[in-house]
Order: structure tokens, then C-alpha cells, then sequence
């Protein structure tokens, strides 16, 4: 027969187990492992059943065939799983301890209420963030981009300024 080279090598995947974010219940990690080693299973039947077919009936055009069945599972497992783990990315990227940082700078700034603030990373270190806040100053959003000057990594910021005014503004006195 002629040899087919059906290695897998999965010596070198390194996954990163830590994820604690409760993705829909579902494990991301196990999941992949698990459907990684089903395709895996389900590649080697193929490869073994292009082989027999081959040696038996001399269906040559059968290891091909098991070829492109095999890579059509393996792209429609790679598309959900993708789609899986950008949500979970988004949300791992607010682990991140500028996040922190930024909440920080902007509540410096007097009466100033951080009521939204999303990072994410849209470049090795570079960084998009949306924020909303709440204020009764008559600051502009300018205002609160200055005070985050000193983040050369936020490359592109969109600040959302509520104003409270005073009359609107409830007495939380007990």
C-alpha cells in the first residue's frame, strides 16, 4: 500500500485552563477538548477507511473524499467554537487590571459616578474603551479624556456624560 501520513501531533497546545467565566454553563475549554478529540477519532476512522478501501477494492478516490469530510467537520466545529470564544475573550479582556486603572483615574475626577466602562484590546497593547458616567459638573467629555492622558494605551475612547441635576437628584439619607 502507500504510506499515508496521518499524524497528528497535539503535543503542543497550549491551552489555558483558567477560565472562570460562567459561559452559558458551558465549559468552553472541555468543550473544545472534548470535540478536539472527537475530531480526532473521527479523522483517524476516516483515515482508516480510505485505507481498507483502498487496499480491498482499490478506491483510490476514497482517501481524498475521507480528506475533505474530515476538514468540512473540522471547519464546522472551528466556526462555533470561534464564535464560542470571542464572546468569552470579551469578556476576559475586562480582567485586565488597566480596567481597574481607568475606573480609578475617572472617580478621581470630583463627583463623578463611573456607571459603565468597557475595554477591549485592539491591538498588542493598545486598547478601545467605551465609558458612561454620571456627574452633576457641567464637564465635558474632552474633560474626562484628559484625565485619561495618561493611558497612552487607550488609543480610542468614547466617553458618555449624563448630567444629574440637582433636582433630579434623590436624597439618599436614610
Amino acid at each position: 500500500g502507500h504510506g499515508h501520513g496521518h499524524g497528528h501531533g497535539h503535543g503542543e497546545h497550549g491551552h489555558d485552563h483558567s477560565h472562570e467565566h460562567a459561559s452559558g454553563g458551558k465549559d468552553l475549554n472541555r468543550h473544545a477538548a472534548f470535540i478536539h478529540v472527537l475530531t480526532d477519532a473521527l479523522t483517524s476512522v476516516a483515515a482508516i477507511i480510505a485505507l481498507l478501501g483502498g487496499k480491498f477494492f482499490g478506491w483510490g478516490w476514497l482517501d481524498p473524499v475521507m480528506g475533505i469530510v474530515g476538514a468540512l467537520v473540522i471547519l464546522v466545529w472551528a466556526r462555533g467554537l470561534l464564535r464560542e470564544t470571542a464572546k468569552a475573550l470579551l469578556d476576559r479582556e475586562m480582567d485586565d487590571p488597566l480596567v481597574h486603572r481607568v475606573r480609578e483615574a475617572l472617580q478621581d475626577v470630583p463627583d463623578t459616578e463611573v456607571t459603565d466602562l468597557h475595554l477591549w484590546r485592539v491591538g498588542r497593547s493598545q486598547y478601545s474603551c467605551i465609558l458612561s458616567l454620571v456627574t452633576h459638573q457641567a464637564h465635558t467629555a474632552d474633560h474626562y479624556k484628559a484625565a485619561l492622558q495618561g493611558f497612552p494605551q487607550l488609543v480610542h475612547i468614547t466617553v458618555e456624560v449624563n448630567r444629574c441635576d440637582e433636582s433630579a437628584h434623590l436624597d439618599h439619607r436614610q
